[in-house]
């Protein structure tokens, strides 16, 4: 089991051929597209990658991955520590032809005679893990005074004016 940091490129066949297994880190300062959603860059991606072929003579890559984040908390706009983690069963192919004959179960991965870059596999996949609207919990953000969870009593009810909707109602019944 290999540790340290991960090579850039990878054979993903010759690999799964070895049935090699490693485990490695990644710094988030070199994965672009994720940038886009953190606030800091630092840190780095841990990652488990597990090269074989299954029965069905499928290069497969089972990858496991978590990351220590920053996002902006969307409740009061203050960074917020998250731990974000990832899985994903791969299946490397040749071209998007050979991608339609593999198992639901795997994900493909379109790999030609070139050579796949490990961080990019990872970058994918950590983007898809991340939550869609980062938050702190409820007891530790900022602005929890200013926002409501919804449990309040409609105004309508409460004040005792008609609902103007009532009319249809009555509209509904004498069909």
């Amino acid at each position: 089991m290999l540790t340290e940091t991960l090579p850039k490129r990878i054979d993903p066949r010759k690999l799964a051929r070895k049935g090699v297994k490693m485990s490695g880190t990644i710094k988030l300062g070199e994965l672009q597209r994720l940038q886009d959603y953190l606030a800091e860059s630092e840190g780095a991606i841990t990652a488990s990658l597990d090269f074989y072929r299954d029965d069905q003579g499928f290069f497969v890559i089972d990858a496991k991955m978590s990351a220590p984040v920053v996002m902006i908390c969307q409740r009061c706009l203050e960074a917020v520590n998250l731990n974000v983690e990832g899985e994903c069963q791969l299946a490397v192919v040749w071209s998007e032809e050979d991608a339609k004959a593999l198992p639901k179960h795997y994900e493909p991965v379109v790999v030609g005679e070139e050579e796949l870059e490990t961080a990019s596999l990872l970058e994918e996949e950590l983007i898809l893990a991340l939550p869609l609207v980062p938050y702190h919990r409820e007891d530790e953000c900022k602005s929890r005074k200013g926002y409501s969870t919804g449990e309040f009593a409609d105004e309508a009810e409460e004040s005792g004016k008609p609902n103007p909707f009532s009319v249809l109602a009555n509209l509904k019944s004498d069909n």
